[in-house]
Order: C-alpha cells, then structure tokens, then sequence
C-alpha cells in the first residue's frame, strides 16, 4: 500500500513519502548549488504550512551546514572566524533539530484518527528522524557524485568515489524502502508513533553549567 502524503502535480501516479522528499531534496541542493555559498538566501517555493515547505527548509539547512563544516576544517582559518563559524553551527544543529520536531508534529497531526493494533510495536527512532538521515544521504550522493565526476583527480581517486556512490545510492534506496514501510505500519496501526524532544541541555543556561554559574 503506497502512502501518499505529498501532493502530485506533474504526473498521475502516486508516489510514495520517500519518492517526493527525495525529490525535494535534490531541488533543494541544486537550488543551493546555483551559488554555492553559505550566505544566499533561501527562497522556498512551496507554501509556508506544507510539508513540502519543511521538508525543503530542512534540505537546505543541511546543505549550509555541510559547506560551513567543510570552511571550518581549513587549517589555514583564522582563529576568530574559526570560532564565528563554530557558533553558526552550533544555532545551524539547533535549528535542525527544532525542525525534525515539527516534522514529527506534522505526523502526529497525520495519524492522530490511527487507533494502534492490540499488539502494536514501537520503533527505533521517529519518521522525522529517519527522514532527517535521508536528507544528509542526499547530500552525501550529491558530494560522492562531484568526486565521481572530477577530471583533475587520480583514476584511483575516482574508482574509489564511484564505488562508494553505488553503496550511498542502496543505502537511499534501503532508507527510503524503510521510512515507508514505518509510515504504513504507522497508518494501519501496526507501530505507534512515540516522540520525545532533544531536551538539550548545552543551549539552555539553566542547565549548562558554564552558563548558570556564570550568574553568581
């Protein structure tokens, strides 16, 4: 049973959860590429309270933090813009984790009506957090194709790239196999959803040590 959750526009057939995140992704990352720079703006093309929105927002946000994690590792990076970037980051990884969170609301919201099956199990990690690893390997095929692709680099360099495109490209394939087979299971009662929040303890001066003594 396929789920559809997306809306589909250019084609009659109805494409699972996993085909249309995919696809935003990709348009996500290529959409980043036209700059390749940590500071362009995004212009998201989907409506503001869509899951397509949130699924785009946080493509995107990986994609800076991946470029920002690549400047930060330049040995040659003065110290105090070292330490800025580390600071973006850190707000980057924030604001991640607060979107995997509003994912997860927004499949709550979905199966709400879904009463679980006497003998319903509970899984592993959350659909959003599943989704939030299938927007990291987007960018990872992304960055394993370029390697792939480069014509200034050994024959050696290459193959080695290619070989692990192909294993990036199953693992997508697995993930996404995965992700919707959970979210059937969720629909049909099978597994229940049971989220709990990041409750991270290092952003909140109340509970970092090096903050909350700082005040006395």
């Amino acid at each position: 049973m396929q789920i559809e959750l997306l809306k589909t526009s250019h084609t009659d057939k109805k494409m699972t959860f996993t085909e249309q995140a995919n696809q935003i992704f990709q348009q996500a990352i290529r959409d980043y590429h036209l700059t390749d720079h940590v500071d362009t703006p995004i212009r998201n093309p989907y409506d503001r309270d869509s899951i397509e929105y949130q699924l785009y927002l946080k493509c995107w946000i990986d994609t800076v933090q991946w470029h920002l994690e690549d400047i930060i590792r330049d040995p040659h990076i003065d110290p105090a813009d070292a330490l800025g970037l580390k600071r973006r980051i850190d707000r980057s990884n924030q604001d991640r984790t607060d979107l995997v969170e509003e994912i997860d609301t927004y499949f709550r919201r979905l199966y709400s009506d879904v009463r679980p099956l006497p003998d319903a199990r509970l899984n592993t990690e959350s659909p959003a957090w599943a989704v939030d690893r299938l927007s990291i390997l987007a960018l990872k095929i992304w960055h394993m194709q370029e390697q792939a692709d480069r014509t200034d680099a050994s024959e050696d360099h290459v193959a080695r790239c290619r070989a692990k495109l192909e294993v990036l490209q199953e693992q997508r394939v697995d993930l996404s196999t995965a992700i919707d087979q959970l979210l059937e299971d969720i629909q049909e009662g099978r597994k229940y959803m049971k989220v709990y929040r990041q409750m991270k303890m290092y952003n909140d001066p109340s509970t970092n040590p090096v903050l909350y003594k700082k005040g006395k």
